[in-house]
């Protein structure tokens, strides 16, 4: 199989990008390197099945040779960090919706197979737990800042769902519940890895808000393993939405805590108002936790890898790069 990767140098997308080619597949890669890095995919250029191309999805010229030349397509390419989206809203907006409206456009000109990874931001300001896939999404206001995210993934799915229905082009969505491994980056946001090089560093580690809001980590090999099930799981995935995630929580302090515990670091736990750290009147949801049925029905797929050993594979991966 030839897929095609957008946002194949970002943290997943360079994931998925390995587990193909693992598998035998030949993959290629768009990234404009935006928030991808080209040290993600480096180890993959000797690999004489691995293609690379750095430009942008909103190069259409581009995107339709290359779709033309795959079998099946991974949208990744998105505005991606919580920071990120705050500071440039209408990047996030474009980004999203424009650069789907582009990979979906040539995706049907083919009727290739296209995969649209979504986020579980979808769900905002829901209280409705577990979240499922068919429940009713809560936005904020449109003064918000963070709300564009959320609101610009619902219209990508919206846009995924109706190209099926309307157009008959096998689409697949997932939305995925905080993702975390090794490559991921802090620049935009990334919790993660904020607290691991904090902790490393000895700086203080910096937790915004209470500390008391929770979420659910997952490692990027479980999350490639579900992306890839679904699409090879064919017609019965075709315009659904399938959660991937974990649904065990950890509290904000905690994660802290552990991180610190792990890396013998002697680093203080400070706590940063969200108006400071993001913008005034930033709103965040005291708990995200995914219903796995739907995905676990369709692929018999679960998270394998705990959160001790996510925070190892983190930790040692800043350890042999900084």
């Amino acid at each position: 199989m030839r897929y095609l990767i957008t946002g194949g140098a970002g943290f997943i997308g360079s994931h998925l990008s390995e587990e193909l080619l693992r598998r035998g597949h030949e993959v290629f890669v768009v990234d404009d390197l935006s928030t991808g890095s080209i040290n993600n995919i480096n180890h993959l250029k000797d690999n004489k099945k691995f293609h690379y191309v750095i430009d942008t999805c909103s190069n259409v010229q581009l995107m339709a040779e290359l779709v033309d030349g795959c079998d099946q397509i991974f949208h990744l390419a998105a505005a991606v960090g919580v920071k990120l989206i705050v500071e440039s809203p209408v990047r996030t907006i474009e980004t999203n919706i424009k650069l789907t409206e582009i990979m979906l456009n040539a995706a049907h000109k083919k009727k290739k197979p296209m995969f649209i990874a979504s986020t579980s931001e979808v769900y905002g300001k829901s209280t409705d737990l577990p979240f499922k896939e068919d429940g009713d999404l809560v936005m904020g206001a449109t003064t918000k800042g963070r709300w564009s995210y959320a609101c610009s993934k619902a219209i990508d799915e919206f846009l995924a769902i109706a190209y099926w229905k309307e157009k008959k082009l096998p689409t697949v969505l997932a939305r995925l519940f905080n993702t975390v491994g090794p490559r991921q980056t802090g620049q935009y946001g990334m919790v993660v890895p904020n607290f691991v090089k904090q902790a490393l560093t000895g700086q203080p580690i910096t937790v915004y808000g209470d500390g008391k809001q929770s979420r659910c980590f997952t490692h990027v090999s479980d999350v490639v393993r579900a992306l890839i099930g679904l699409m090879d799981l064919g017609e019965s995935a075709y315009g659904n939405v399938y959660n991937i995630g974990n649904n065990n929580e950890i509290s904000i302090t905690d994660l802290a805590k552990q991180v610190r515990e792990i890396c013998q670091s002697k680093s203080e736990i400070v706590y940063i108002p969200y108006e400071k750290a993001y913008e005034h009147g930033f709103e965040d949801m005291p708990r995200r936790v995914p219903d796995l049925s739907k995905v676990q029905k369709a692929i018999d797929w679960k998270p394998t890898i705990p959160l001790q050993q996510i925070l190892n594979d983190v930790i040692a991966f800043h350890r042999k790069t900084e």
